[in-house]
């Protein structure tokens, strides 16, 4: 059995259901995940029990956001190791399952070089596997960790540039606790912003083709009592013109030697609109983002997706047959269709990057380098 499906008991209102937890059942270690493509219609877990159902589930977005994916990595990893699989190539198959996310790649290298160090230290499978989920899971803390200290981080950003508070923010794609092991990125700011009495309107656009804003963002917004507006993508330039907005919060996928920032399709076009009307554009992710092997924004490749997702629109909660992908046709049958899962941000046109370890403006090459440097002696302490 690869992976199955269990649903959430029906009745009165349950507690949050885990985005990403390691199970031991009787039947044999599964990784959970809950299924972010049936949201917000249902909150339902994807049970993968070894490495080819987890890389579906990260293909098919069922789990994303870069710094989740760093994790669920880490515990494909483990669940290879604990299942007696071969730990180098699931590390393969998981690697390549998107090309964007660095924290994918990171999280597996990772939890692969503590199988490694465990063999080399003549240690037995059973040893070698709980070596590598104690790496999991201590990634997973570490990331709940800088979670918080980011929205530290931001909120402080945002009342310097800000002063007086009433914050009306405008965030892309979804950044809060279904991407992270803590509240989020550049969601969790704005949900700091918000316990603090100091948010006066969360903008959330829909994010297409797979409106992970409409879906996503307002799903988390709307649990948290946020006041909150979705918007259609297109329509964010009004919001602009009509000073609706006072700053613009974005998570990243990649982050390039030199401070380029690759992050969900059209955070580009907003920080292009950002800088016109003289509105901060900051990005918020991990140290654990950042790139220094790829030197700049046209380095970094992008992934492009199916075109169905474009020339067809699926809602989880309706089930719409017809359309090649399962979904309802809203374009002629064989029409061409351009689908980049991301955009690269220069960064002449960031105004911050907060990390874990503090904001960094300007943007420049150097300061990407200070900052991760500065990540690397406190991981090694």
């Amino acid at each position: 059995m690869a992976d199955q499906y269990v649903q959430n008991p029906a009745g009165t209102e349950s507690p949050p259901l885990p985005v990403l937890r390691w199970d031991e059942p009787p039947e044999g270690p599964v990784l959970v995940l809950l299924d972010q493509t049936r949201l917000p219609a249902d909150e339902i877990e994807l049970v993968c029990t070894d490495v080819p159902a987890l890389v579906r589930a990260i293909q098919t977005l069922a789990v994303r956001g870069a710094p989740l994916l760093g994790i669920a990595g880490a515990y494909g990893v483990a669940l290879a190791a604990v299942r007696g699989y071969d730990v180098e190539e699931a590390a393969e198959l998981l690697e390549r399952a998107r090309p964007t996310a660095v924290n994918l790649g990171y999280g597996v290298r990772r939890a692969v070089a503590a199988y490694r160090a465990a063999v080399d230290k003549k240690a037995d499978a059973e040893q070698a596997a709980h070596a590598v989920l104690a790496t999991a899971k201590a990634l997973h803390q570490e990331d709940a960790a800088a979670s918080g200290r980011m929205a530290e981080h931001g909120l402080v950003l945002l009342d310097e540039l800000l002063p007086g508070g009433g914050h009306r923010i405008l965030t892309h794609c979804n950044t809060g606790a279904l991407v992270s092991g803590g509240e989020g990125t550049a969601f969790a700011v704005a949900l700091r912003a918000h316990r603090a009495g100091r948010l006066r309107r969360l903008w959330v656009d829909e994010t297409r083709p797979l409106l992970q804003g409409a879906r996503l963002t307002a799903y988390e917004a709307a649990r948290n009592g946020m006041a909150y507006t979705l918007l259609t993508d297109n329509a964010a330039g009004s919001l602009f013109a009509a000073g609706e907005v006072d700053a613009v919060l974005v998570g990243a996928d990649r982050i390039a030697a030199d401070g380029s920032v690759a992050n969900k399709v059209g955070s580009y076009p907003l920080a292009v609109l950002a800088k016109y009307h003289h509105v901060p554009f900051i990005v918020v992710a991990p140290t654990t983002t950042i790139d220094r092997s790829t030197s700049d924004g046209a380095s970094i490749e992008v992934e492009q997706r199916p075109g169905q997702e474009v020339t067809e629109v699926t809602a989880p909660q309706i089930a719409v047959a017809g359309g090649a992908g399962g979904g309802l046709s809203v374009a002629p049958l064989g029409t061409q269709a351009y689908n980049p899962a991301f955009d690269v941000t220069p960064p002449d046109l960031v105004t911050a990057i907060v990390t874990e370890q503090g904001a960094l403006s300007p943007v420049t090459g150097g300061g990407i380098a200070e900052l991760w440097a500065r990540s690397r002696q406190v991981t090694i302490s």
